[in-house]
């Protein structure tokens, strides 16, 4: 059966568990502000290049993309790019792509599939790339912040200010990414119950195991939040995006998901979907590859879109 009363209760329980490990975060309910500072056409795809105020910190370059003719308003898909220790890229994966990714760029490729999108540069990326990744984490971990949690804040004040556009379709709310940008993606999910559809490409990753695996330094600074291990595991983060559609795709020859771990996720999602009564809106494919996408992957993710969104 679905959610009971008592176990939505508990899930709200544990959300606010989860975002209260993110460190000290910015008010929730700060205005937000935001200049288009250009629009521009593309492949038949309308590109807004936006300026956020949505931390009282510094401002946030985004992406906002929509088909040329669309009209009302669209399904829209919160697109988190990745790391890949590449920081002057950001955003710009979501509208210009990267070489570890198939063409067309996702901003592209959703516009194609009657979607918007939208994509912002993370703290320490892009045109916010000033800083190096590890001051930032130093800095915020002295001011009781944590790097992953200011990132995590950023986009759900991004999502806040999504669902007040007057051509985006607050019920139909997707979000994705590869590598930093699916850990993004699932930890939104977990969070934020606008969101009701996740697509997690490359980073489904068990903490447990990759500890077992000693391989730790995979995987970037931002992605250590203190005292996480005490109360969750990975599978109960992502536990709290069901019985809402659940899309992960993974490499079998990647150190950054170990196939021990993918298999515990699956397992102990399997039972949570099951339980909540949507066993097939969970679902885990291992492709033969390593940390990329393939033309296989972007079919069967834009497929699941189709399917769910």
């Amino acid at each position: 059966m679905p959610d009971s009363l008592n176990e939505i209760k508990e899930k709200e329980v544990l959300r606010k568990e989860l975002y209260a490990l993110l460190g000290r975060l910015p008010d929730r309910d700060r205005p937000i502000n935001v200049q288009v500072i250009s629009r521009e056409e593309i492949d038949g795809v309308i590109i807004e290049k936006l300026l956020l105020d949505i931390n009282g910190l510094e401002r946030v370059p985004a992406y906002f993309s929509k088909p040329k003719n669309a009209t009302g308003k669209l399904p829209i898909v919160l697109f988190n790019h990745s790391h890949f220790g590449q920081y002057e890229v950001g955003k710009n994966e979501f509208v210009h792509g990267r070489m570890e990714m198939q063409t067309p760029p996702y901003a592209i490729a959703l516009a194609k599939e009657g979607y918007a999108g939208f994509c912002l540069d993370s703290w320490g990326f892009g045109e916010r790339s000033g800083r190096t990744e590890i001051d930032l984490f130093k800095e915020m971990l002295w001011k009781g912040q944590t790097l992953f949690g200011m990132m995590v804040y950023d986009n759900l004040r991004a999502l806040d200010y999504l669902v007040s556009r007057n051509d985006v379709d607050d019920t139909r709310i997707a979000t994705m990414g590869m590598s930093m940008g699916s850990t993004m993606a699932w930890w939104l999910a977990a969070l934020d119950e606008r969101i009701g559809v996740t697509v997690d490409l490359n980073c489904l990753t068990d903490f447990h195991t990759l500890m077992e695996k000693e391989d730790l330094q995979l995987h970037g600074i931002y992605y250590y939040v203190p005292d996480l291990l005490t109360h969750f595991t990975t599978s109960t983060i992502n536990a709290l995006i069901s019985p809402r559609p659940h899309f992960a795709l993974a490499g079998e020859f990647d150190p950054l998901t170990p196939l021990e771990g993918l298999k515990i996720i699956d397992g102990n999602l399997k039972e949570v979907y099951t339980r909540d009564g949507a066993p097939e809106a969970w679902k885990l494919t291992i492709y033969p590859v390593a940390h990329v996408e393939t033309a296989e992957m972007r079919e069967d993710i834009l497929r699941f879109l189709r399917e769910w969104l």
